[in-house]
């Protein structure tokens, strides 16, 4: 429920990084924090709805009642079909319309403040690059298995990228236009692999600087501190399971 205490957003840098502080708390939510989330969903309550907020925490709760609301509401009422349908699939219908709600708050704020054309595109191509909480809570983001940032069963960062200058080819030599081709396209290729692993509790990209563990279970990769696991304590991890396979159960 929103009364609005963080700073209001008012250009496109701070309505991005309000998009990003709040859905990171929708992913926590949705992925890391599922059980605590379940629980606060009890069909017998009134209509409840899930909030992201700006400082990556996340709430369920009432709808405000101020009419009309200070910012775009959640989905109302998604503690009803939480016991009507597969959890996998609920979670799933959850994010799907948390995704939407997080576009609507960013270009509510747009709207507000008065974003031209060219900050409104630019604006949406920020929250473009970023998986959806549906693709990270879904696990259909790409996964590359050749740029995977951390091996568990080595517990050892992969080396970093080389250049592919060939030992035998001096230095100043230049390549042909059909070389410079084909090694353009494998650095790409490349490039976008390593690109493509996100972690699966906050959706961000790889980076060579930090630890990260893969869950034994669903093959996602994850921050080693979005899930409390720290290099010393992963040496001791036979299995890893995710917080997320760790709290799996079998519904009727």
């Amino acid at each position: 429920m929103e009364s609005i205490p963080h700073p209001i957003p008012r250009t496109v840098e701070e309505v991005f990084n309000d998009f990003k502080g709040r859905r990171g708390g929708l992913i926590k939510a949705l992925t890391t924090d599922v059980e605590k989330f379940y629980e606060k969903c009890d069909p017998e309550k009134e209509n409840l709805c899930l909030y992201g907020m700006p400082n990556e925490t996340w709430e369920v709760n009432l709808p405000v009642e101020e009419v009309p609301p200070e910012l775009p509401e959640p989905a109302l009422g998604i503690n009803f079909a939480r016991d009507g349908m597969q959890e996998k699939d609920w979670l799933s219908l959850v994010a799907v319309h948390s995704d939407s709600w997080l576009l609507s708050v960013a270009f509510y704020f747009g709207a507000r403040f008065g974003f031209g054309k060219s900050e409104r595109k630019r604006l949406f191509q920020m929250i473009n690059d970023l998986p959806t909480v549906f693709e990270v809570v879904t696990g259909s983001v790409k996964q590359a298995k050749e740029a995977t940032p951390y091996n568990n069963s080595s517990k050892s960062k992969p080396s970093a990228k080389m250049p592919r200058q060939s030992e035998s080819q001096p230095r100043g030599a230049k390549l042909s236009s059909k070389e410079e081709e084909e090694s353009g396209e494998e650095e790409q290729e490349e490039e976008e692999e390593q690109g493509a692993t996100l972690c699966g509790a906050c959706g961000d990209n790889y980076a060579n600087d930090e630890f990260w563990i893969c869950c034994d279970i669903c093959e996602r990769w994850f921050h080693g501190k979005c899930v409390k696991i720290t290099p010393a304590k992963a040496e001791h991890i036979k299995q890893y399971k995710c917080p997320g396979c760790s709290s799996k159960r079998v519904r009727v």
